[in-house]
């Protein structure tokens, strides 16, 4: 009596939670990479700050120093942030909201923040494959390599995004220290933070690459010839 197929195909696919893969370097990695992305996002899309420059109105014969700030965050559109005074003082009677600050960033912050997302999901989907369906993932030869080309090319973005967000940065902190008077400017060390997270996002998915490679038909040898020939005709004895 033949076992039914359908019954095996069914028992392959059923959801069994099984952590063992998780001790293994593919599954571990996994989770670093999780971690990792969480940490990308959130220190640069959680960023608000400000500068601050000294004003002394020599016209107005006042000698008094007095403070205005611009306000800036993610999106880093630094051309939208306007600066303002105190609501009570009137510094130089002047209008302070027509004066901004200089650059638009955007681009890059919203490249890096937006990759380090759909990252973080793919890794929850390839972590719930790994705990779940491990046994399906293994049989099959579409699985590893298809998780084998988007490790290669969440590298490769990691590298361009992080790059490129690394740049908008180092631009981010000269158009924030104005040539004025300059009196403050919040620490930008999450952002820096921020950009040691994409490079180190960028060695995981890099290193990893090889443990996913290492459960593709590319290195292992298929098994379904070697199946195939233990139910055909049997091999000729010796002499």
């Amino acid at each position: 009596f033949a076992p039914n197929s359908n019954v095996i195909r069914i028992r392959m696919s059923a959801f069994q939670i099984n952590l063992n893969p998780l001790k293994e370097l593919i599954g571990f990695i996994k989770v670093l990479q999780w971690i990792a992305s969480i940490f990308a996002f959130a220190t640069c899309g959680g960023f608000k700050g400000k500068t601050e420059i000294l004003v002394n109105c020599p016209l107005l014969k006042v000698n008094e120093n007095h403070t205005v700030e611009a306000a800036f965050g993610y999106l880093f559109r630094l051309n939208q942030a306007s600066f303002r005074s105190h609501p009570v003082v009137n510094v130089c009677n002047g209008n302070w909201s027509s004066h901004f600050l200089i650059g638009n960033y955007s681009s890059s912050a919203q490249f890096y923040v937006t990759f380090a997302i759909f990252v973080f999901l793919y890794c929850i989907a390839a972590l719930l494959l790994y705990v779940g369906y491990m046994n399906l993932y293994r049989d099959s030869h579409k699985l590893p390599m298809i998780d084998f080309v988007v490790t290669l090319v969440v590298t490769f973005l990691w590298l361009v995004s992080t790059s490129a967000w690394a740049k908008a940065l180092t631009d981010i902190k000269i158009a924030t220290e104005v040539m004025c008077y300059f009196h403050s400017v919040t620490s930008m060390g999450s952002l820096n933070v921020s950009v040691l997270f994409g490079f180190l996002n960028m060695i995981l998915w890099g290193g990893n690459a090889w443990f996913v490679y290492k459960e593709t038909s590319l290195h292992s040898p298929s098994n379904t010839s070697a199946s195939h020939s233990q139910g055909g005709v049997p091999p000729p004895a010796g002499i």
